[in-house]
């Protein structure tokens, strides 16, 4: 308990002095406060009421987006903009323009938009989120929100696994909150991009350290892949196969906490509260575990073997069910307008 609050208070501490670190990052020649908020741009989806991810995600999406290049190119957090028929971006003098559906990406989660005019911005360049560490620096901007620069400092680097089948192995975790994250830039002291928002997590300075903040995905994650997605809109080579189950990993043991609706989980009978206790004869230790086992089983359409430990059962027996993956990509009802 000592050792968790004096974490927190470390936190806490460190955010005393990044007013002045914001005032003299900004005020720098590579990121002046104009020229940061000229490329970022914010973002409104409208998504069609049928779409797979309607229900969770909602119709009407809003967040930040960054435009990377001289072409009109917006990097943004995916689910934004997963499934949309396009989006409306709106620039630093408030004039709105519409945008091309570019790429999704589903092991990153980002995402990429194209701008159909041109706006006054001035783009940021990808940084080497690779070499940003604990304790370092940075500024976090978005369009919109009370305060769209806000210094903040790297809490933590390490696993972020998400519920949705999605895992990051160095994600940024920073501190203090931001309350407009999604799609959100996060600038390093070089004026370059290191990683756009994603989520408020409660737990950002340790696994078992409450404690809220936000966490960005690194861009260092696109740049192998970003030519495979204007071009074609997804990364190409082997494909993650996927089963539609979502799982919480509490007390040592993986539980199913949604199941997809029509999505192969579902298919194969697996219910909300089953425990997973292995998957193609091998014990599962924790989640990520989980993820890295089914990602290396397969291709799409593989037939995945779990050890299922049902809630709905009679007995104790354990079972093994057999689930038909599919390609997520595929499944969803991904527009592609670009």
């Amino acid at each position: 308990m000592i050792s968790r609050t004096r974490s927190i208070k470390r936190a806490m501490s460190a955010a005393a002095g990044l007013a002045a670190t914001l005032f003299m990052l900004i005020t720098g020649a590579a990121a002046s406060d104009k020229n940061l908020l000229r490329a970022v741009v914010g973002i409104e989806t409208t998504i069609s009421p049928d779409a797979r991810t309607a229900g969770i995600l909602g119709t009407q999406r809003q967040g930040s987006g960054v435009v990377i290049d001289d072409e009109g190119l917006v990097l943004t957090i995916g689910y934004l903009m997963l499934e949309a028929d396009g989006a409306v971006i709106t620039g630093p003098s408030g004039k709105a323009v519409p945008a091309t559906v570019v790429a999704y990406d589903f092991e990153t989660g980002l995402g990429l938009l194209r701008l159909m005019q041109k706006l006054n911005v001035v783009p940021l360049r990808l940084g080497d989120s690779s070499q940003l560490k604990k304790r370092d620096q940075v500024i976090i901007a978005s369009r919109g929100g009370p305060q769209p620069l806000s210094a903040a400092q790297v809490v933590s680097r390490r696993i972020f696994s998400g519920y949705w089948e999605y895992l990051l192995e160095r994600a940024i975790f920073t501190s203090p909150p931001h309350g407009f994250h999604s799609g959100a830039a996060l600038i390093g002291r070089d004026g370059r991009l290191l990683g756009i928002g994603s989520l408020l997590v409660n737990n950002a300075v340790a696994p078992n350290v409450p404690s809220p903040r936000n966490m960005f995905v690194p861009v260092n994650g696109l740049k192998p892949v970003l030519a495979d997605l204007l071009q074609s809109g997804r990364r190409s080579g082997r494909k993650r196969p996927w089963i539609g189950a979502n799982t919480v990993e509490a007390n040592g043991r993986l539980f199913v906490t949604r199941v997809t609706p029509n999505g192969p989980a579902d298919a194969a009978g697996i219910k909300t509260g089953d425990l997973i206790l292995g998957l193609g004869g091998y014990p599962i230790e924790s989640q990520p575990d989980f993820y890295r086992r089914l990602w290396r089983s397969g291709e799409p359409g593989s037939e995945i073997d779990v050890n299922i430990l049902s809630k709905w059962a009679n007995d104790l027996k354990i079972r093994k069910v057999t689930i038909k993956s599919e390609d997520r990509y595929k499944w969803l009802k991904i527009k592609r307008s670009y």
